[in-house]
């Protein structure tokens, strides 16, 4: 597939409002530390909500401690506290804690419109979550009837989190049939219960008698649910419904239902949730304890004014392609937009030694910025000393605050094999260090700093018209601030212009921006021909120039204009780049965001990239946007990828606001960036997403003592569907480092991708009808070359010996393209697959190196006959109860009169 055959590594880039953190967990002699809980803006001053928290992961530990095993428990948790709360004593200021790289978020509005606990996680089975959500009502226990005590939800919850399990139900398909009946989906299947009708009518339900199987599917018709005793025995399985109170294990390979159609087996290949955190490092790393773990400690840690010391190399490399002027270009983007009013900022540049360049400042007003501004370097000169320049920082910090939970933006272009001398200082500093590595020849052990204190890692060529290094700076908000100061950047686009040429182009102000919006155009050589026009076709006077950094830029006053913002801007001979930001129109709306984080940050050939990138306005998903990831290589080889939300190949869930896509088209050994671009799309129907998230089982209702109890229904959302949204947004997504990649010819080590959205469903008594989304040759790029169909009556056999089971024959299926929807059905042999039959079905895919991918997920199809009722001839009566008179029956002379009667009437009116 040509530039698609390049080896890489596994790569997870999300985009979210919260961002994808880098977690501070270590699990440490069997107890998790450096777990960060932190309550969100929006949460009103509540101190028992503090103590909620405590008490629910105090509970939790030993709940988790036994469910594994003695392996496991909750050693010492932070709870991040809101700026706008009272300051106490105990309150002290965190560290490397942001509300970015939090774990756990408490939030008073929850995307799945009601106080549902779950957990966000976009990767494979096994891989680690994003984070955990929960409501301040949950932690109060005011949701108990419907989703259980806190403690045992949060470990449900974790196991998602932490060891990437899934659930063991299914809200939307409650029953199955195994063996031509009807069971629920449950784990493990010992969990005892009964079948029952749920009608709901306004905000209560009750119990509508017993399941009626509906005779043309054998399943039990709808609003059937299963109801489990609510005092039982069996101990499995907490992914299932940890509530019940004899549940304290997860399933193991001994007692998993692997027919039960949940997320666990389709995502987990069939595997139990135990022998999945059986896999995981946490699991290896550790030895069961012989004694009880300590109770948990907590630190209460409350955020404050941001401060960030800018340390900016001006060593004598910095003179070739401009890199100077356009680290103070984008500098100036830093100083002028990202950082939030209120914040403190000094700065620092670097040679063979540092210079303090500007003390910290408070930024007040424009003119605070301008201030600093003016400090940026004028020439470079000199050796790289980037130890030197990170000690002055530190210093400058220290004068006015601790160095604990401050922000180091650090650039630099050069080598500095001395650089590893100051990570000790780094560690012990408390603070956390961005970095920004300009060109190809930057320090090879810049990124450990960003790592080691769970900083933004970046990275910029020297191609100027792909705006890395504007991109970079525009990313740095802060992560503790609320999304409404967050700088939202809207455009972000270069072109290289020839003989009086025109960039045009239009860029979108939705309702949900345009507060403080900057257009901010840079140059390599003159001055170009700016305008800019409003919506109202009013053009924009105003610009500011400076024309010794070659930088333009337009601050609109007031709230911009929503709608087509347009701009025309001519030049000759050289290369113009545009970037566009604003912020939240209002504290109450949040924005549509896109803020991309790398979570893996180095890899190694010959592991494919996935790319992930969750659109948000707020908390509720954004689907069917347009959404391209622009990874462009060391070498400044740019390579355009579209990402997909269609729940196949890299994506995990169809409709959930998360796009993804393989990636395979690296040339080169270094660094890679990532840029975003994201128009347009539709907001989710929040019951809807719903259904697709990690969360807790919302209870339908309880037996106990023979007498059923039903919950009220889950609450609606006023959630407006398929509303159009008419948006932009570009954004930085980091950058990563590839090894081991081999000179080209490239060879095709790449198979197609596993085939994970199988379906299948029968027709009549013998025809089954198969859907699933179309792998590529490489993963979900191009064409697959054949596929290879096969069929079991047993589940496991079909996984484990899936060369050997009955193949097939599907010579005539040519595969489509990648991500279009394949379809393909075939006759059962009725004289095998008799009624009652369960068959499960399998696909694997073959590209033209005859590399295969892995076995799909497993689909079943179970024949099922109705039974065909006897006939009735036109001139009989219908079959009635035994009415003789020598029955037992009471009133028996009274009956047979009527029943008698009612036959003739019948007859009568032709109703037989």
């Amino acid at each position: 597939m040509g530039s698609l055959k390049s080896p890489v590594f596994l790569l997870i880039l999300h985009l979210l409002e919260v961002v994808l953190s880098n977690s501070l967990i270590q699990l440490n002699n069997n107890g998790y530390e450096g777990i960060v809980i932190a309550i969100d803006h929006d949460v009103p001053e509540d101190e028992a909500l503090i103590q909620h928290i405590k008490d629910m992961v105090t509970q939790a530990s030993p709940y988790l401690f036994e469910a594994t095993g003695k392996r496991f428990y909750f050693k010492n948790v932070a709870i991040l506290i809101p700026e706008s709360w009272k300051a106490k004593p105990e309150y002290t200021r965190p560290k490397l804690e942001t509300f970015k790289n939090a774990d756990v978020l408490v939030s008073t509005t929850s995307p799945l419109g009601n106080d549902e606990p779950y957990t966000e996680h976009v990767g494979a089975c096994g891989a680690k979550g994003i984070r955990i959500h929960l409501t301040p009502d949950f932690l109060a226990g005011k949701k108990l009837d419907v989703h259980g005590p806190q403690d045992r939800t949060f470990v449900h919850e974790w196991a998602h989190f932490r060891w990437g399990v899934f659930n063991e139900y299914n809200n939307e398909e409650k029953f199955y049939l195994s063996k031509g009946k009807p069971q629920a989906v449950r784990c493990s299947a010992a969990i005892t219960g009964k079948n029952e009708v749920r009608r709901c009518q306004g905000g209560s339900c009750v119990s509508g008698g017993k399941c009626v199987i509906d005779r043309v599917t054998g399943l039990y018709k709808e609003n059937c649910v299963f109801v489990p005793h609510a005092h039982q025995t069996e101990k499995a399985s907490i992914m299932f419904n940890q509530n019940i109170n004899s549940v304290v294990e997860f399933c193991t390979e001994k007692n998993h239902n692997q027919e039960a159609p949940n997320a666990q087996n389709q995502r987990c290949n069939l595997r139990s949730t135990w022998e999945v955190i059986q896999e995981s490092e946490d699991f290896k790393q550790t030895t069961p304890m012989t004694a009880q773990p300590p109770a948990p400690t907590f630190s209460l840690l409350q955020i404050g004014q941001r401060i960030v010391c800018l340390v900016l190399d001006k060593s004598g490399s910095m003179q070739n392609d401009g890199r100077l002027n356009r680290m103070n270009q984008a500098s100036r983007l830093f100083l002028l937009q990202t950082v939030e009013q209120g914040s403190w900022v000094g700065m620092v540049t670097f040679d063979s030694a540092a210079h303090v360049q500007s003390e910290l400042h408070q930024l007040n007003s424009g003119a605070d910025r301008d201030l600093l501004i003016n400090h940026l370097p004028t020439a470079a000169s000199g050796g790289t000393s980037i130890c030197s320049g990170l000690q002055a920082a530190f210093t400058m910090i220290k004068k006015k605050y601790p160095t604990d939970g401050s922000e180091i933006v650090l650039l630099t272009d050069g080598e500095d094999n001395t650089i590893g001398s100051c990570f000790d200082l780094v560690k012990k500093s408390g603070a956390i260090i961005h970095t920004v590595a300009l060109g190809p020849a930057a320090a090879k052990e810049l990124e450990q700093l960003s790592t080691m204190t769970g900083g933004l890692q970046t990275y910029s060529s020297d191609q100027v018209q792909n705006n890395g290094l504007v991109d970079a700076f525009a990313a740095l908000s802060s992560g503790n601030a609320a999304i409404s100061q967050h700088s939202v950047q809207l455009e972000s686009r270069g072109v290289n212009l020839q003989n009086n040429q025109w960039m045009n182009g239009s860029v979108i102000v939705d309702s949900t921006v345009g507060k403080d919006t900057l257009f901010l155009v840079t140059w390599t050589t003159n001055p170009p021909t700016i305008f800019i026009w409003d919506p109202s076709g009013v053009q924009q006077n105003g610009f500011i120039l400076d024309k010794t950094t070659k930088v333009a830029y337009l601050q609109v006053p007031g709230t911009a204009k929503v709608g087509f913002w347009k701009y025309s801007i001519q030049a000759s001979s050289q290369t113009l780049t545009l970037t566009v930001t604003s912020r939240a129109a209002s504290a109450t709306l949040p924005p549509i965001t896109v803020t991309p984080v790398v979570n893996k940050n180095t890899g190694k050939f010959p592991s494919p990239v996935t790319v992930y990138a969750s659109i948000r306005q707020g908390v509720s998903p954004i689907l069917r946007a347009s959404v391209t990831a622009l990874i462009e290589s060391v070498n400044g080889k740019t390579v355009t990828l579209e990402l997909l939300d269609n729940g196949a190949g890299a994506d995990a869930t169809k409709n959930d606001g998360v796009y993804s896509r393989f990636f395979t088209a690296f040339d080169a050994n270094g660094r890679y960036s990532i840029k975003i671009w994201a128009l347009g799309g539709v907001t989710a129907d929040r019951q809807r997403a719903a259904l697709q998230k990690n969360a807790a089982m919302y209870i339908d209702g309880w037996m106990e003592d023979g007498e059923i109890k039903m919950n009220p229904p889950r609450p609606e959302t006023s959630t407006v569907q398929d509303k159009q949204l008419c948006f932009s947004r570009t954004s930085s997504g980091g950058s990563f480092v590839a090894t081991n990649v081999p000179a080209a010819p490239i060879p095709d080590l790449f198979p197609p991708c596993q085939i994970t959205d199988l379906k299948a469903s029968i027709q009549g008594q013998n025809l089954v009808n198969l859907t699933w989304t179309a792998p590529g040759d490489d993963y979900d790029h191009g064409r697959a070359s054949s596929y290879i169909i096969r069929m079991s009556t047993n589940i496991i056999d079909l996984r484990d010996n899936f060369t050997t089971s009955l193949q097939v024959n599907s010579t005539d299926l040519i595969p489509k393209e990648a991500s279009s929807e394949e379809t393909f059905e075939f006759e059962l042999d009725s004289d095998i697959f008799g009624n009652g039959t369960d068959i499960f079905i399998a696909i694997q895919a073959v590209d033209k190196s005859n590399l295969k991918s892995e076995i799909s997920n497993i689909a079943r199809v179970s024949v099922f006959i109705p039974a065909q009722e006897p006939p009735v001839p036109e001139d009989s009566t219908p079959a009635y109860p035994d009415i003789s008179v020598n029955s037992t029956i009471p009133g028996i002379h009274v009956l047979k009169i009527m029943w008698k009667w009612l036959g003739e009437m019948q007859v009568t009116l032709g109703l037989h």
